[in-house]
């Protein structure tokens, strides 16, 4: 069987924005009553916009505390705040050898793809100078369950019009690794503290071209030689 595309999550894997997401949830916490640090942002990676909230809610005792349309409130304030510092962002934040991946795939004749619960992904792909660099975006507009649910990688392999067999998906969080396993497609995982991915990476300077096609023909040596 042969690789056909490689999806993407967009935060933690593309570009790193952890920083500015984090920023932004402690100034509407903060103003919510509520003190969160990094060790708690970091749970936060891969979840929705409303289930962080509900999870910042929660960690607070105030799960109760807010109506439907306050907690909208909320997560709207918290999306201007990131937005706003959105603008801090250039082609230089790309993560260390990602630029050159995305080239070395498409040299490939390799389908790629964008899998980000993020519905500011095509500002960031903007700001990044990367908006032709994936043929398929799947962004959360498009998908009525968040990760870990495999709706959002099976909605990128349909744009790409792939099999989920035939793809390898890319994830820096846990949701994001459950939701590849779940889809049927092979997961790669950056971090070291992530488990059940077929291959773990430190970083994205280990995340070449090199390794994931060795990776893919290592995954069907069996189905090769039957």
């Amino acid at each position: 069987m042969n690789l056909k595309a490689v999806i993407f999550d967009l935060d933690g894997v593309i570009t790193d924005t952890a920083h500015l997401h984090f920023r932004a949830w402690r100034t509407v916490a903060g103003e919510a009553g509520i003190d969160i640090d990094e060790t708690f942002n970091a749970g936060l990676k891969g979840i929705s916009r409303m289930e962080s909230l509900r999870r910042i809610l929660c960690h607070g005792g105030k799960e109760n505390a807010f109506d439907n349309e306050q907690q909208q409130a909320l997560a709207q304030r918290k999306n201007t705040l990131y937005v706003q510092s959105l603008a801090s962002l250039t082609r230089d934040a790309l993560l260390p050898g990602i630029r050159q991946l995305l080239h070395d795939i498409r040299l490939a004749n390799v389908k790629t793809g964008l899998a980000s619960v993020s519905l500011n992904a095509p500002r960031i792909l903007s700001a990044l100078d990367m908006g032709a660099a994936f043929d398929f975006c799947a962004d959360a507009a498009q998908i009525a369950r968040s990760k870990p649910d495999p709706a959002i990688f099976l909605a990128a392999c349909q744009g790409l019009g792939v099999r989920p067999q035939e793809a390898i998906g890319i994830e820096d969080a846990q949701a994001g690794i459950d939701a590849i396993n779940a889809a049927g497609m092979l997961s790669v995982g950056i971090g070291d503290d992530l488990r059940h991915a077929d291959l773990q990476l430190s970083s994205t300077t280990e995340l070449t071209w090199r390794c994931l096609s060795g990776f893919w023909v290592d995954k069907h040596q069996p189905d090769r030689a039957r």
